[in-house]
C-alpha cells in the first residue's frame, strides 16, 4: 500500500514538471517575440496615430501613419521630411511636424539661422500649429521617427513623398502624396 501511494505522488508530481515545462516555453516564446517587438518599434518601424490640426491638410486627426526609424539613426533627415518629435515644450508628448530648414539653413519669416544638430519644424496648418515658430529649433537628437506611409484612412492611404514635396513646392506648400489605387 506504501508503494501505490508513493506511485500516484510520483505521477502529481511528473503532471506538474510538465506543466511547469509547458509555462516556462510559453514564456520564453512570449520574452523572445516581446524583445524582437521591442527592437523592431524602437529602432526600424512604428505605427502612430496622429491627433490635432496642425498638420490639416496633409494628416488629420486619427489618421494612422508607419514611420521609420532608420533616417533619424542615420541623421538623414531632410526639409520636406515630416517627421515624429519628442515635444520639446512637452517632453512626455510626440508631436507631428514637417522638416522646413536643416542645419546651416534660414528659416521662417525672420530668416532665423538653423543651427548645427538641429532642424525647423513647421506644421502645414500654420494658423494653427504650435511648432519652432513658438519654440525655436529642434535637436535633431528628439526625432523619434520619419513618416513613410499614411494608412489610415484607406481611401487617402499611400505614401509620403517628401522629394516630390521639395521639388514642386520648394520649402513651402502642400506636399506630394503618392496614392495607392
Amino acid at each position: 500500500m506504501v508503494g501505490e501511494g508513493n506511485s500516484g505522488l510520483l505521477s502529481a508530481m511528473e503532471r506538474v514538471a510538465a506543466l511547469c515545462g509547458r509555462a516556462a516555453g510559453i514564456l520564453t516564446a512570449a520574452i523572445k517575440y516581446g524583445c524582437i517587438v521591442h527592437c523592431s518599434t524602437e529602432y526600424v518601424a512604428d505605427v502612430v496615430i496622429c491627433t490635432g490640426p496642425s498638420m490639416e491638410p496633409t494628416i488629420y486627426s486619427h489618421d494612422v501613419i508607419v514611420t521609420e526609424k532608420i533616417s533619424p539613426l542615420r541623421q538623414r533627415i531632410a526639409a520636406g521630411d515630416i517627421v515624429v518629435v519628442r515635444s520639446p515644450s512637452a517632453p512626455r508628448n510626440n508631436i507631428c511636424k514637417r522638416v522646413t530648414a536643416v542645419a546651416g539653413e534660414r528659416a521662417g519669416t525672420r530668416g532665423v539661422l538653423v543651427p548645427r544638430g538641429h532642424l525647423w519644424l513647421e506644421g502645414d496648418n500654420a494658423a494653427n500649429s504650435n511648432d519652432s515658430r513658438n519654440f525655436g529649433a529642434v535637436p535633431a537628437g528628439l526625432v523619434r521617427g520619419r513618416a513613410v506611409l499614411k494608412l489610415w484612412p484607406p481611401a487617402d492611404a499611400g505614401w509620403f513623398d517628401s522629394r516630390g514635396w521639395r521639388r514642386q513646392h520648394g520649402r513651402r506648400g502642400a506636399p506630394a502624396l503618392v496614392r495607392t489605387v
